[in-house]
């Protein structure tokens, strides 16, 4: 196994009581304690409290990270690494599956539309049988998301960047515009409370803006400032506009992480509309995202802006400062990409895998502090899915957090439907892959059993324009420590990833009620690019991941 160099590692305690707890002061995690932001805003650097959201991994030493289990962008690391990004001591990595939309027309890097039907699940989880378990959404991914980039000149490659201009993508000894990493995300239901795990309740759908950047020099694999390597803004989409809480690094608090009666919910199987564009404000343009539900006749949006509380921070202090985010590009031509990320990533959909294990018993009892309430939780997992014991491993060293059947954190969330582990808290993920990502308990179906069924995304379009190519890719390379997978030669990387389910998901275009649509997981219904062979092969300029080729996109 690739290990990280015994020079550089730093003592296990310090790394722990960095992101030991969530010690949030006393707000309590009810609707009463998510306050909106003051009309006015700052315009100047303002130093971060004790709680927020620093480091996206909750590893920052100077501060009580607001969420520990957050879906991160994952950084590439420098050579001595292997690669690979590590942060105070610990390797930082997630699996993201993820099909990239290219274009060159006019406004493709920065008005992105795409309608979806949310998928359905099929009941209550079981945990008996790997592969042939009933299965919902929050055990196969804990963030389905679509990306794209932002302007940050405090971001990594730390340079100029002009909004929507092509001239801030990588060439040459030319590193690139500075940027941050925007995601998207949606969240499964079955599995709240969000603030410690990844669902805003049982029933619902919900969705939240977020903006990682990336203190480091270089191109991800210079200096980095460790106590704010990865700072994150995150605002829920809400039917107001109006965040639950702080959304910047600096001022993030509980409420951040607390969904309340503004927040855009949305039921399995309703249709959906996303886009993502530069809108116009007051004293100049933001990125927007606007969600309508045409089932419900709901919408909401969210406005990555300095009125809203959205800031950059100084890569030299931590300070924060407000800020109007704006896309980086002009259009999704091929050369633009984020780019200190592992991959060529820019307008991708995507689903982030390998933090979910379906237990039969947990152990390891640990508490985690919520506003008022100490909420248990436990660290390790027993059952079907688990391989092995995870004690003694480097790079897995525990499952936390885990939580019981029945569980209710303390009155702030309905019974979890199943007992299972996120793989957050002491590792970035499943990096044995003996959980369910990695077992073929993908949708398989149109109907929802006994496996749920699958995101039907339409193909996307800007200014009513197709994205006329696609590339399949996955950074599951990074996580192959198992393998001793080579980032630059591609020795020892392999899909499926090693492990007892010998399964990777993988995506499908097919029509479906007279529509082209995409779909993820285990669908034979329509055109499979090959299954895990549509996700290429790691080597010279795929910067570390699986890379597919560029391909016409076929449209059905």
């Amino acid at each position: 196994m690739w290990k990280i160099p015994k020079a550089l590692r730093l003592p296990g305690l310090s790394i722990l009581v960095a992101g030991a707890a969530l010690a949030l002061g006393a707000q309590a995690l009810t609707a009463a304690a998510v306050a909106a932001p003051a009309a006015g805003h700052s315009t100047s650097w303002v130093a971060p409290d004790k709680t927020g959201e620093l480091d996206c991994n909750g590893l920052s030493p100077i501060q009580h990270s607001v969420k520990r289990d957050m879906a991160c962008a994952d950084p590439k690391g420098s050579a001595i690494w292997g690669g690979r990004f590590f942060e105070n001591g610990h390797y930082i990595g997630h699996d993201e599956p993820s099909m990239r939309f290219v274009s060159s027309q006019p406004g493709s890097g920065s008005d992105f539309s795409m309608n979806e039907r949310l998928p359905t699940d099929p009941g209550t989880p079981t945990v008996r049988t790997p592969g042939h378990d009933v299965t919902d959404w929050f055990e196969l991914t804990v963030a389905p998301w679509i990306s794209t980039t932002v302007c940050d000149p405090n971001s990594a490659p730390r340079a100029a960047c002009k909004p929507e201009s092509d001239s801030n993508a990588p060439k040459g000894k030319f590193l690139g515009g500075g940027q941050a990493f925007v995601e998207l995300q949606f969240y499964p239901p079955g599995f709240a409370p969000f603030a410690d795990a990844t669902s805003c309740n049982d029933t619902s759908w919900c969705s939240a803006l977020t903006i990682d950047s990336l203190e480091c020099t270089g191109n991800g694999n210079g200096g980095c400032n460790n106590k704010c390597t990865e700072p994150v803004n995150l605002a829920f989409i809400q039917d107001n506009g109006v965040p639950t809480g702080p959304p910047s690094p600096q001022k993030a608090d509980l409420a951040t992480a607390t969904p309340n009666a503004h927040t855009l919910m949305m039921n399995p199987g309703d249709n959906v509309t996303i886009h993502l564009f530069n809108a116009k404000i007051a004293g100049g343009h933001a990125l927007e995202v606007t969600e309508t539900d045409h089932t419900t006749g709901k919408s909401g949006f969210m406005i990555a802006s300095a009125k809203n509380g959205f800031m950059t921070t100084n890569p030299k202090n931590c300070d924060g400062k407000p800020f109007n985010f704006q896309p980086a590009y002009n259009t999704a031509r091929a050369q633009n990409i984020v780019p200190w990320g592992i991959g060529p990533y820019m307008i991708n959909t995507e689903y982030e895998i390998g933090h979910w294990e379906a237990c039969t018993k947990i152990t390891g009892k640990a508490t985690v502090t919520l506003g008022t309430v100490k909420d248990t939780y436990f660290k390790n997992c027993a059952g079907p899915y688990e391989a092995k014991s995870d004690s003694g491993s480097a790079n897995e060293p525990n499952d936390a957090p885990c939580y019981p059947k029945g569980d209710t954190h303390s009155g702030l969330a309905a019974p979890n439907e199943v007992t299972g582990c996120d793989v957050f808290f002491g590792a970035i993920g499943d990096l044995e892959y003996d959980g369910q990502p990695y077992w073929a308990d993908w949708p398989s179906s149109l109907k929802a059993k006994p496996f749920p069924t699958p995101f039907l995304q339409d193909e996307p379009t800007s200014s009513g324009h197709p994205y006329p190519q696609i590339q399949f890719m996955t950074d599951a390379s990074a996580t192959e420590f198992n393998t001793n997978c080579n980032l630059t030669t591609g020795k020892g990387c392999v899909l499926p990833p090693k492990g007892p389910g010998h399964f990777y998901p993988y995506f499908t275009q097919a029509k479906v009620s007279g529509k082209c649509v995409w779909e993820f997981g285990n669908m034979k219904n329509g055109s499979t690019f090959g299954g895990d062979a549509q996700y290429g092969k790691v080597g010279k300029g795929t910067i570390g991941a699986f890379v597919g080729k560029l391909l016409s996109n076929p449209a059905c």
